[in-house]
């Protein structure tokens, strides 16, 4: 029966965290949609999931499709013309007063010479590798152009490479706003329900030396350090590196007063104390500081003296989780900073990768951020808003990068467009962003392979 508990637990888990990957992956889309809508851009459809429609509504009046679709690993907006690889043919230029004719009467038209001798079909100009690349005005790509006829002229017809590129723009940006503000809305919410979620060091390895009147205290949880306010762990690592064995540091504190150690029932040893009081402390590292990356921070531990307690083949350093309540307005404002604090280390986490200081078996893919997200999630309602709010701003980050097939590197393809009066090869865009969806996939389970070796 135990078994079979543990086995559903498990079960809803994973569901939990699978819903939480669908609906913020749906937010950014309805992002999307209403930024379209807003924008008078042509959808086509609204899905929530992929593969065989469970469940759909047609539109007539706008002709859009809602479905909610069997595989709830995702969703999509799909604009009219999104590709750009179903264009029409130029339309003719409208008849001027000279030119028309009635429709009984036609009548040849007299082309000025220069006119005769310019080239009107595809076939009749050879197209260099330039114009196999960023396109031409007389390719059937080739949409509508004033008189000149060098810059393209964006008819807002609804269809999505019709429209204006600022508000292409726009609708590629607005999903992952909209992640953004569902994470800050979430952060918000648990900062204000529950405060804000500290480190704090859950038993300090023991000194009878000089660091014994410059140490930590059991149960401490860390605000500030070196008059900087504390949000993610790594703040703490920023905060220290560099600095060498003996050197005090200043740290404002939440410590438990009046703590001792008890035995419940299941003869676990448990903290008890009567109240909290916030101090100032001055604190002797015990080691030199030096942070190679976001993922090595046992130096830090060390430093500060938390301590190490051995299991099985390794160990972990006996941190925990505090919460520091704050006021309303407190709340508001450090849940701005730390919603900036988590996509600024999404960043920092992507140049050290690049560079070469952090390993790709930091990071983990799907199964990974799953397996991971369901084990947080099921802890409680303020980790469910946590890891929330975390996924929301990774998104939210992520698809802005300028990667193929991110809105990130479409936004960059059509401020290109923008710049030039013409956008590059669709054939050619399409093809490097189908390419980077594939790479993206296989980096992805790359990722989570490792995990696992």
């Amino acid at each position: 029966m135990g078994n079979l508990l543990s086995v559903w637990s498990t079960i809803g888990s994973v569901a939990l965290a699978i819903l939480i990957l669908l609906v913020m992956i749906t937010i950014h889309e309805f992002g999307h949609y209403v930024a379209g809508k807003l924008l008078k851009f042509k959808i086509d459809e609204f899905s929530v999931g992929f593969g065989p429609a469970l469940f759909k509504i047609n539109r007539k009046k706008s002709g859009e499709l809602f479905a909610v679709r069997l595989i709830p690993l995702g969703g999509y907006c799909a604009f009219h013309g999104e590709d750009g690889l179903d264009e029409d043919p130029a339309p003719s230029p409208a008849p001027t007063e000279e030119t028309s004719q009635t429709e009984e009467t036609p009548a040849a038209v007299e082309v000025p010479a220069a006119v005769e001798e310019t080239p009107t079909s595809a076939e009749e100009t050879p197209a260099g590798p330039a114009d196999e690349f960023f396109g031409s005005p007389a390719s059937e790509e080739a949409r509508p152009a004033p008189s000149d006829g060098k810059k393209r002229n964006w008819t807002d017809s609804g269809s999505f490479t019709d429209m204006k590129p600022w508000k292409r723009i726009i609708v590629l940006v607005a999903g992952a706003t909209m992640n953004y503000l569902l994470a800050l809305l979430l952060i918000v919410i648990c900062f204000l329900s529950y405060g804000q979620t500290m480190l704090a060091v859950y038993e300090v390895e023991p000194s009878s030396d000089e660091f014994a009147a410059y140490s930590l205290q059991d149960i401490d949880i860390l605000l500030q350090v070196e008059g900087k306010d504390l949000y993610l762990t790594t703040d703490v690592a920023q905060a220290l590196n560099g600095k060498k064995k003996g050197d005090l540091v200043k740290m404002r504190v939440s410590r438990a007063i009046g703590l001792e150690w008890v035995e419940n029932e299941a003869g676990e040893r448990k903290p008890r104390f009567d109240h909290r009081e916030v101090m100032d402390v001055q604190v002797m590292l015990r080691d030199d500081v030096t942070v190679k990356n976001s993922a090595d921070l046992d130096c830090v531990w060390r430093a500060i003296g938390v301590k190490y307690e051995r299991s099985g083949d390794g160990g972990s350093y006996l941190l925990a989780n505090g919460l520091n309540k704050l006021s309303f307005f407190e709340a508001l404002g450090k849940s701005f900073v730390y919603s900036f604090r988590l996509a600024g280390s999404i960043f920092k986490v992507i140049g050290e990768l690049l560079t070469g200081r952090l390993g790709l078996t930091a990071l983990g893919g799907p199964v990974t951020t799953i397996t991971m997200t369901s084990q947080i999630a099921s802890q409680g309602f303020r980790d469910f808003l946590e890891i929330s709010a975390l996924i929301g701003v990774n998104l939210a980050v992520f698809n802005l990068l300028p990667i193929p097939a991110l809105d990130g590197s479409k936004v960059v393809f059509t401020a290109i467009e923008w710049v030039r009066g013409k956008p590059i090869s669709r054939k050619i865009e399409a093809i490097i962003h189908a390419v980077g969806f594939v790479l993206l996939i296989g980096f992805a389970i790359l990722v989570d392979v490792l995990q696992f070796i």
